[in-house]
């Protein structure tokens, strides 16, 4: 039985990446900012495990541990963030960060 081809799996994450994009320049509430980044980067290590799996190597599998190390970082640095705007300035708006100062 033979899997799907790569560019159906590289398909879907080209799909997930340009609304992972599309959401992060269009939106600008930062919590659905952070939420669009990490759509952007499950895209990204979809496209390693698809990748991974092609060519019967574990790289893909160890970029996408990698991915998701980051992505957890982020979500830690961007909530703290995102509770120091709520905290300081009653919104939970981008546009209230150029504000902030020291």
């Amino acid at each position: 039985m033979t899997g799907l081809p790569i560019s159906y799996g590289i398909g879907l994450a080209a799909l997930l990446f340009l609304m992972g994009f599309a959401g992060l320049v269009i939106r600008r509430n930062t919590l659905f900012i952070l939420m669009c980044l990490e759509i952007m980067m499950n895209a990204a290590g979809l496209a390693f495990i698809v990748a991974g799996a092609q060519w019967q190597a574990a790289d893909g599998n160890v970029m996408f541990i990698l991915i998701i190390t980051v992505a957890a970082a982020e979500a830690a640095i961007g909530l703290g963030l995102l509770l120091q705007l709520q905290k300081r300035f009653r919104t939970i708006d981008i546009d209230a960060a150029s504000e902030m100062h020291g």
